[in-house]
């Protein structure tokens, strides 16, 4: 083939370190922005992000030029560098070393995304672990629980 062409969606989802601050409802929608605008910057199509004040979730199309773990690195770096700069209560924050990445078909990219734009009215119902092991079990995914909530 003269081309390589493809379109993956990608949900992606990642928690703060235990030890950080949380993230103030203020300032979400500016750090969702500033994670769709890093998306951009590696070609990739930002869909849905939201959260709550403990994690995100993200919906994109991944770049064709990018590897799963240099996408998250570089929002989850860039990001964090980002929120600092708000203010002496961001200074020790970090998100954990760990995410969850899972495959979203194109006739399900919509609900996805509309599941990601409540989280809020989400997580009125369930907590994170109890969503995050939710998708472990429908995605098939082997885990360690030992090191499942570890930053």
């Amino acid at each position: 083939m003269a081309q390589s062409l493809s379109k993956l969606y990608v949900h992606l989802i990642s928690h703060v370190k235990s030890t950080s601050p949380t993230i103030k409802k203020e300032d979400r929608t500016d750090l969702y922005a500033y994670m769709g605008a890093v998306l951009k910057d590696l070609n990739c199509i930002p869909i849905a992000i939201n959260g709550v004040s403990d994690h995100f979730h993200i919906l994109c199309v991944m770049s064709k030029n990018i590897a799963l773990f240099k996408l998250v690195e570089d929002v989850k770096r860039h990001s964090s560098r980002w929120i600092k700069k708000k203010g002496d209560y961001y200074r020790n924050f970090a998100w954990q070393g760990g995410y969850g990445a899972f495959s979203v078909s194109s006739s399900l990219h919509d609900k996805t995304k509309r599941y990601i734009e409540n989280q809020e009215e989400h997580h009125k119902k369930m907590s994170f672990q109890e969503e995050y092991l939710l998708f472990l079990k429908e995605y098939g995914i082997e885990y360690n629980e030992t090191y499942l909530w570890v930053d």
